[in-house]
């Protein structure tokens, strides 16, 4: 029995919910690079009428998934940036003003990496600081250096430190991307759930794709980077190219 048995049986009730970096875009050393494979968007396009929603949740800025994607002209899709803060569907962006710890941590992390390993970079989000070692020499060494450093200036400003693949995300507290999944998901009406990820991030989606009482696929993008996710998923498939392809076959199912 296919792993999306669950899905088929009332398709159009499906509510399909991917992440975006790692899951639907291959990592790259600079953030700004990176771009959706390809084939994301057709199939993206192909499946959105056959399903309830397509929701992609990230930790970037909405327009950029967009921008990124190439999804603008997606039907049937919405994008909650910013770990659900933000909202973009149909052209339209919702987006709160900006939580002041913010621009006070804004202010004092350049004094605070001055000393970091080279190739540490900030990246602004607008809404939340991600702080990236991975184009350092030692990349795992320079983020352990710089967690106590970052977990301090949260403290100080009221934000939260979000985990990645190095990466540490300075954002503000209170959403995640299981509280962004299951308010989408009661808001559409979702009958059964599809959640893809890669990230630690996205353990939340996953605890609450299982907490909603729903039919669901739980679908890690896999790499040797995170293996708690892994842990948890029902199926682990084979980063970006894996997620699309299996995107690709649901929609081939669905008759």
């Amino acid at each position: 029995m296919t792993v999306l048995a669950p899905l088929l049986k009332a398709p159009g009730e499906a509510l399909v919910a991917l992440d975006f970096d790692g899951t639907l875009a291959p990592i790259v050393p600079d953030p700004t690079q990176a771009r959706a494979l390809p084939e994301t968007a057709p199939v993206l396009r192909a499946l959105a009428p056959k399903v309830r929603a397509i929701v992609i949740i990230t930790g970037r800025p909405a327009l950029l998934a967009v921008e990124y994607g190439g999804l603008a002209d997606v039907p049937n899709l919405t994008v909650l940036g910013q770990y659900g803060l933000e909202r973009w569907s149909a052209g339209s962006l919702q987006t709160p003003p900006e939580h002041p710890g913010v621009a006070e941590a804004r202010a004092k992390l350049p004094l605070l990496l001055a000393k970091a390993p080279e190739g540490v970079s900030l990246e602004d989000k607008g809404h939340a600081l991600a702080v990236h070692t991975r184009r350092a020499a030692e990349p795992e060494v320079a983020l352990e250096r710089l967690r106590s450093i970052l977990e301090a200036l949260a403290e100080k400003t009221g934000l939260a430190i979000e985990p990645g693949r190095l990466v540490l995300e300075l954002r503000p507290p209170g959403m995640d991307k299981g509280k962004a999944l299951t308010s989408f998901a009661e808001e559409v009406g979702a009958g059964s759930v599809l959640v893809a990820g890669d990230d630690l991030g996205d353990l939340a989606a996953f605890a609450a794709a299982d907490a909603l009482g729903l039919p669901a696929v739980k679908v890690c993008s896999g790499s040797a980077e995170v293996a708690a996710l892994a842990e948890q998923a029902d199926v682990v498939v084979d980063g970006p190219a894996g997620v699309v392809a299996l995107l690709a076959e649901l929609c081939e199912e669905i008759s």
